[in-house]
């Protein structure tokens, strides 16, 4: 069995290297995942099944042009560490997006003027739920921000563009530090929004200087969330500079069951392939079948987290696999008991 487990520890480090292949001088990171920012969005769109960072969406793919994808691979690497909750004078009008130059990578890049930035479509005065990724924790208060009615989008993002609508301190989280766990709290988007804006997330450590930027660019045409932009043919049109669009249909997903390794009796490997066949981001995965001859479980599934026992089995999503971007697709495994079906089980994937 410990050579099939072997198997879940080789995954994973693939997942992390994915993330870390570039410099480790900055250790405490973080941007907003929800509504995602544009170097985690960039991220999404652009990594791919090999490790690979190669932009689908054009805006990414210019900023990656631009500075290497490097601060991709940095995602969570937005920062000041000088910050010191300073704002306006502080980072100049127009490099708000990347807190100015002074960072460890360069992110310079995703203050681009351009309305093809991947988007998150929203509801004028909804409540929703805001994400902030927790790669290193620390303790803070997160102010967030969003553009002015009227402001210009085809012009450099200044501070007397941006308003403050709300402010959380030492939010909870969903886990611990690493991989794809966040902060999360609720919060009143503000009413009278109408099509495209940017909210601002600063992130204002109380035990350091440290300081850390998100920008988010986002639509108000009714959406629950919706992204736009992110994967092979997610690129659309700005909806708040060409009319209210309907919004493409959310992100779906299907699952693939097969037998690995049947070499021993009366036990056999699994593997299951989630899948997103939406148009837009999947932020986590359930996965059921039912088992009809006693079939059973050797240990716990990697990759996964088993919530459903035999002979009915749901699989819901790992913290750091649960987020796909459209055309994307992850895998878990499992060591099982009992002989491997004639038939492969049916399976049902859904998603949030």
């Amino acid at each position: 069995m410990k050579l099939f487990k072997s198997a879940a520890i080789t995954a994973v480090l693939v997942l992390i290297t994915s993330v870390l292949m570039a410099p480790t001088q900055a250790q405490a990171h973080g941007v907003s995942m929800f509504p995602g920012s544009r170097t985690f969005l960039c991220w999404q769109d652009g990594l791919r099944e090999n490790g690979q960072i190669q932009p689908y969406n054009p805006a990414c793919a210019a900023a990656v042009n631009q500075s290497g994808a490097t601060p991709l691979y940095n995602w969570f690497a937005v920062l000041r560490s000088d910050g010191a909750g300073r704002t306006s004078g502080f980072i100049p009008d127009g490099q708000i997006c990347s807190g100015g130059t002074g960072g460890p990578y360069d992110f310079t890049a995703y203050n681009a003027v351009r309305s093809d930035w991947p988007l998150t479509h929203l509801t004028s005065g909804a409540s929703i739920q805001m994400r902030h990724s927790n790669w290193a924790q620390h303790p803070g208060k997160f102010d967030y921000y969003v553009t002015k009615n009227g402001w210009n989008p085809n012009a450099p993002l200044k501070w007397s563009d941006l308003e403050l609508f709300g402010s959380v301190t030492n939010p909870p989280a969903s886990g611990g530090p690493g991989g794809l766990n966040y902060y999360y709290w609720n919060a009143q988007l503000p009413s009278g929004k109408s099509g495209r804006h940017i909210i601002f997330t600063h992130w204002i450590r109380s035990d350091s200087s440290e300081n850390f930027y998100s920008c988010s660019d986002v639509t108000f045409d009714g959406g629950n969330g919706q992204v736009t932009g992110v994967g092979p043919g997610g690129s659309t049109p700005d909806p708040g500079q060409t009319g209210t669009p309907t919004p493409p249909p959310p992100g779906a997903c299907t699952a693939t069951w097969k037998a690995t390794s049947t070499g021993w009796a009366g036990h056999f490997q699994g593997e299951v392939t989630v899948k997103n066949t939406g148009s837009s981001a999947i932020n986590g995965w359930t996965v059921k079948w039912t088992y009809a001859n006693g079939e059973g479980f050797d240990g716990s599934p990697w990759n996964g987290v088993l919530t459903g026992q035999p002979p009915n089995v749901t699989v819901k999503n790992a913290t750091y696999n649960g987020q796909l971007a459209a055309n994307a697709s992850t895998t878990f495994g499992f060591n099982a008991t009992g002989s491997v079906p004639t038939t492969a089980p049916t399976l049902t994937c859904t998603s949030p």
